[in-house]
């Protein structure tokens, strides 16, 4: 049975107390002096969706939170929604091919490309508010040409698809979706199907994403790169 998941990101589920006015008052207080310079270094919100490499069947929202460590190293927090309590799942690492094609031979298959998800539509970088339609799909462009030819490592703690509770079990490698045929293979109607809601919520249309991109020049993939789902 294939499944993918958008997350409400319902919190009734997760075990524990609700928070207590006393701690709301200390972490309020705690973000008013403390220095969190690394996760202020976030600079761009990426949404798309994560297939896990051992069962293509199932995949998962992911809302990418991501830092340029250097022009060619990005590392990203992903959450299960952009709301406020939304819970963080994993981790993704991001490289240009040039580091990629440094690296050993069996670490290159845990790695997975970018260039459909871009090509597609179904990678989006979600509008902020009182920004023009114009001027963001431009920067937005702009950004997909970037990413469309880096590779991505990504490991999911939490399979709140499944129901978890809390992070349960060992990390899930998980890889991007490379085809229309793959995308059938955890949602039977396709892109449409897939990215019906998720385009609902932030008011897009993956179509018209991909028409603006038609321009992005094509991706030499390196060979080992999206082979995870065959090693696993």
């Amino acid at each position: 049975m294939s499944t993918c998941t958008r997350n409400s990101s319902d919190t009734s589920g997760i075990p524990g107390e609700p928070r207590t006015v006393k701690s709301q008052v200390l972490e309020t207080g705690a973000s008013m002096v403390q220095d969190f310079t690394p996760v202020k270094q976030i600079c761009a919100h990426l949404n798309a969706f994560h297939v896990y490499a051992n069962d293509p069947t199932r995949c998962v929202e992911a809302n990418h939170y991501c830092t340029h460590l250097t022009e060619d190293v990005r590392q990203c927090l992903i959450y299960d929604s952009s709301k406020t309590n939304a819970r963080l799942i994993g981790i993704e690492y991001m490289v240009s091919p040039r580091v990629f094609k440094t690296l050993p031979a069996d670490e290159r298959k845990l790695w997975h490309t970018h260039e459909f998800e871009v090509k597609s539509g179904m990678l989006i970088m979600p509008a902020p508010a009182g920004v023009p339609t114009s001027v963001w799909e431009a920067a937005e462009t702009a950004e997909m040409q970037d990413i469309a030819p880096i590779y991505g490592k990504t490991y999911h703690f939490w399979q709140v698809d499944r129901g978890d509770i809390v992070p349960m079990g060992p990390p899930q490698l998980m890889g991007s979706f490379t085809s229309e045929e793959s995308v059938k293979a955890a949602k039977p109607g396709g892109l449409d199907e897939l990215l019906g809601d998720r385009d609902g919520l932030y008011g897009v249309d993956y179509r018209q994403k991909a028409k603006k991109r038609e321009g992005i020049e094509a991706v030499e993939k390196h060979a080992d790169a999206d082979t995870m789902c065959k090693s696993t």
